[in-house]
Parts: structure tokens; C-alpha cells; sequence
């Protein structure tokens, strides 16, 4: 086993194949080690994702000294029976390329029982593993742009279904109306890892409508509400997100700046983690219930987006009082990215994992606010605000300075250190999932392909074409690209107010 560091939050477990990726997962999950928040199996690494300020040299000790199940398979046991219509878009090709003919492309698919080694690309995505080795094809050159939910795929040495509408460049080979995920059962995940899968031939399966994306934030609301009358560029609902489901696909989420919404609950003293409204580049205009029963006291922090009630201007980091009816509106701040406004009581949007954040990639939790949402707002907490104003550094429009720890796969640069002698710019196509920088490409070496392994928010991502991509708080659960350097956990709040055409360094530390 090697263990890598993976930035000052997070350790890469590097073994030999699946069954020692799966007998390590779940010996960690036995094991409970402190600080450890999530277990993320790949293709041959495990995840670890910590706590800050947990002691990785530890860590990594008490791991390599484990002891290793591999007699058995893993997890839950419980075998799923998947129909399907094999009838997919790439059933001819992947006969031809097989020699084997549909026919013998159907019987080698259900012949056998495969297993669920992780999840990752989507909610409920699960690659399986142990079918038939003939059934061992490439991906696609070209990956489509959109794959229907339902549709079943090989890919090297994997078989999956893809749970909803998609990008995808696995070969299709039929299709099936298995629920792979649904948030209201007590296991979302239909297929968790360590399960088996008995693929089964069929002639036409009921075909269920996919669901939606995400449902509106509160199809009912009480009069402790606020209205939306104008989104701006991206509203969301954030709290501090949901870690621990890595192995299903699910990332954690939450808000892009934590420090911001944390400041603006306690100013209201609600919980730090309770839920408010991430809005990027200002915009939003929200009417308090006509009909509430006492005024909201809200407050706005991170991006100082100049704001007002009923046009009297108010304040950033501080008590803001709106009276039943009253509108407040944001303006688009002059310097950073997002900001955040809290609510005394909390958005009270439904949980899904135990949060109530938004991941724009995943599409688990609330939609997006959209004009005419109601947006409720929950009890009062029995704790008193004990500030007004709590002055605050804004963020700056200038170089932005992060701190990196290099690795795990610095070594599949030709020059890490190149990383650090850029200046960036963030591009406009950056998101909550990236982002994304321009300037003078990194050199990778060539060392094929990477098997997917975990990622980490503070990522740091070097696709083909060598420019790199920082991610962030929606960031994929998996990905197949190396990660040459991880930003600190402490300067990412500072990195989700970067805003697109805003410049970027980084300087080497080493992790604590």
C-alpha cells in the first residue's frame, strides 16, 4: 500500500487491485479511525477525507496497520436483479469488437453476478465489476452529449447504468427502469458498494418518467417566508454540506465561502451551519411575507454587494431588520464573488442526506431560486444576537495568493514547480463545480491513462489540454485526471470568492 498525502484534509490509499480497494474501505469503515469524515473507493485507491487539523502522518500509520479481508466480498451483500432491453445504440459494435455477435454479447452480460465496486459520476452511479472479461471494450472516441437515464453500458473492465440524462462515452448496450436513485428512501442508493447485480433479459420494461432535477424549494410554505421577485445570476440554498457519501456518488457540497455563512448565522445566532442563500454577483430581490407574524432579522456577508430595504440602504456584517412586506434588494458587489444572507431561524428547504445545500453538479438538494419561489424560513433559535456588527476583511479584487500542498500526482507533470511561477486568471467558465484557469499550459508527462480515483474540494486538476481546473464546493466525486497539488483547507473560502478574469497564485507548503 502507498499512502499519499492528498493537501492537509485528505490521504490517497494506493493498493493493488478492487478487492483490496474493497477490503480496505470497508476495513477503515470498521475501524472508525478520529477525524476521518468520508470513504471514497476507486478504481485502485481509497479516499480518505478528514477533519482539518487532523493528523494525516497518524492517519496513515493506524491505515497501513489495518488487517485486510480479501476472502470475501465486502459490504452489503444483497443481490439486485436489473432488467433490461438490450437493444442500445452500440449492441452491433461492441459484438463486432468482441466476436462475440448480440447474441453472445446478451448471454455473457447475464451469465454472470457482477459487484458493485464504488460510485462516482453521478448519484446513484455505481461501476460494476467481475463480468465476463470478453466483455472488455473502450469508451467511445467521441463521448455523446446527452445519454438517457436508464441506459446500460460497458466500458474496459466496468458495466453501469447511468441514473439520469447525461454526457457520457460509455458503449451502449441496452436499457432498464431500475430506480438507481431516489431521495426518499432510507438508502437513496440502490446500489451501494459491495452489493452483487444479476442482469436479466427482457422484452420491454415499464418505462418510469424520469424525475426532476430537483423539486422547487418549498412547495408550501408557512408565513415565516421570504418571496422571491429577481434571482440574479445564481441564488442557492447552502448550509455546510454533506459529507460522508463519496462512496455513492454524492459530493459534499455546501457553501462556497463557509466562513461567510457561518459569520452570518452567528450574527443572527442561528447554528453556524444552518441553511441561507448563496448569491452570486448580487441580484437578488426578496420580499419578506406580507403576513409574518413578527420582522426577519437577516444578514449579509462575504462579497459586499451594496444592498438596501425599500431603497433606505443597509449594511454588510451586520443586523438587518425586514418588517412584513418589505423588499430587499442586492446590488452586484465591486470586489468578490458570492454572497450570503441568513436568516434568524434558518432556510428551512427539505434535507436530502441530512443537508439542505444545492449541488449544482449532482443536482441533490433544492433547485435553484427561480421568481415566485416562496422560500420558508424556520422557528426562531431560543439563543439571542449578542452583536450588530462584526467588521470583517472584504474580499480583495486583486492577485489572489492560495496555499498548495503538491501531490498526490505531481509526478505526471513534467514541472510541478511550473504550477507556482504562473499567474492565472480565472476563466469564465468557471463554476461551482471549477474552476477553471487560463495561462501557460502544464506540461504532463505521458503515462497513459489514470485509473479514476477520489477527488477533494481544493483539487487540483490537469486535464489533456494542461490548463489547470481548482475545484470547488460541487466538485465530482471521482475523476480520471492526475491532481497535481491540493489547495489548503483554509484558503478555500478565500478561493470560492475568486471571480472569472480575476488573477491567481500559488505557493508551495507543506501540510501540517
Amino acid at each position: 500500500m502507498r499512502v499519499l498525502t492528498c493537501g492537509d484534509a485528505a490521504l490517497l490509499c494506493e493498493v493493488g487491485d478492487l478487492d483490496d480497494v474493497l477490503a480496505l474501505a470497508d476495513a477503515v469503515r470498521g475501524a472508525g479511525p478520529a477525524g476521518v469524515v468520508d470513504v471514497v473507493p476507486a478504481a485502485r485507491t481509497v479516499l480518505l477525507v478528514t477533519a482539518p487539523d487532523t493528523d494525516l502522518d497518524a492517519l496513515g500509520s493506524a491505515v497501513r496497520g489495518l488487517p485486510l479481508d480479501r476472502s470475501t466480498p465486502v459490504g452489503d451483500r444483497a443481490t439486485v436483479d436489473v432488467p433490461v432491453v438490450y437493444d442500445g445504440a452500440d449492441l452491433d459494435k461492441v459484438a463486432r469488437l468482441t466476436g462475440l455477435g448480440v447474441d453472445g454479447v446478451v448471454r455473457a452480460h447475464t451469465a454472470g453476478t457482477w459487484r458493485v465496486a464504488f460510485g462516482g459520476f453521478a448519484p446513484g452511479f455505481a461501476y460494476l465489476v467481475g463480468g465476463d472479461e470478453r466483455l472488455r471494450v473502450p469508451r467511445r472516441d467521441e463521448p455523446r452529449t446527452e445519454v438517457p437515464a436508464g441506459a446500460v453500458g460497458l466500458a474496459g473492465e466496468f458495466s453501469g447504468i447511468y441514473p439520469r440524462s447525461s454526457p457520457g462515452g460509455w458503449q451502449l448496450i441496452g436499457r432498464t427502469d431500475v430506480d438507481l436513485w431516489n431521495e426518499t428512501r432510507a438508502e437513496p442508493a440502490l446500489l451501494r458498494p459491495g452489493a452483487r447485480v444479476r442482469f436479466v433479459r427482457t422484452s420491454e420494461p415499464r418505462r418510469a418518467p424520469e424525475r426532476d432535477r430537483n423539486g422547487s424549494v418549498a412547495p408550501r410554505c408557512g408565513r415565516r417566508r421570504l418571496e422571491v421577485v429577481a434571482t440574479g445570476a445564481l441564488a442557492l440554498v447552502q448550509d455546510l454540506g454533506r459529507p460522508g457519501n463519496g462512496a455513492v456518488g454524492v459530493g459534499s457540497s455546501g457553501a462556497a465561502d463557509r466562513a461567510a455563512l457561518a459569520l452570518a448565522n452567528r450574527l443572527v445566532a442561528n447554528p453556524p451551519g444552518a441553511a441561507g442563500l448563496e448569491v452570486t454577483f448580487g441580484g437578488l430581490v426578496v420580499r419578506a411575507g406580507p403576513d409574518l407574524p413578527a420582522p426577519l432579522l437577516v444578514a449579509l456577508t462575504g462579497a459586499p454587494a451594496p444592498a438596501d430595504v425599500d431603497g433606505t440602504p443597509v449594511g454588510h456584517d451586520a443586523l438587518v431588520a425586514m418588517r412584513p412586506g418589505q423588499v430587499l434588494r442586492l446590488a452586484r458587489p465591486p470586489a468578490g464573488l458570492r454572497t450570503y444572507l441568513a436568516v434568524r431561524g434558518g432556510i428551512d428547504a427539505a434535507a436530502v442526506l441530512g443537508s439542505r445545500s444545492t449541488d449544482v453538479l449532482s443536482g441533490v438538494g433544492p433547485a435553484p431560486l427561480a421568481v415566485g419561489d416562496a422560500v420558508p424560513i424556520g422557528p426562531e433559535p431560543a439563543e439571542l444576537p449578542r452583536v450588530d456588527v462584526a467588521p470583517v476583511p472584504v474580499p480583495t479584487g486583486g492577485v489572489v495568493t492560495l496555499r498548495a500542498v503538491p501531490g498526490p500526482r505531481a509526478d505526471w507533470v513534467v514541472d510541478p514547480g511550473a504550477l507556482t511561477r504562473t499567474v492565472w486568471t480565472a476563466s469564465t467558465r468557471s463554476d461551482r463545480v471549477g474552476m477553471r484557469l487560463d495561462g501557460e499550459p502544464l506540461r504532463r508527462r505521458d503515462r497513459g491513462e489514470l485509473p479514476s480515483e477520489g477527488m477533494v474540494r481544493g483539487a487540483i486538476q490537469v486535464p489533456p489540454g494542461g490548463e489547470p481546473v481548482l475545484f470547488g464546493a460541487d466538485h465530482p466525486v471521482t475523476g480520471g485526471y492526475p491532481v497535481v497539488a491540493v489547495v489548503l483547507d483554509a484558503d478555500l473560502d478565500r478561493a470560492g470568492q475568486v471571480r472569472p478574469g480575476q488573477q491567481v497564485r500559488f505557493r508551495f507548503v507543506r501540510p501540517r
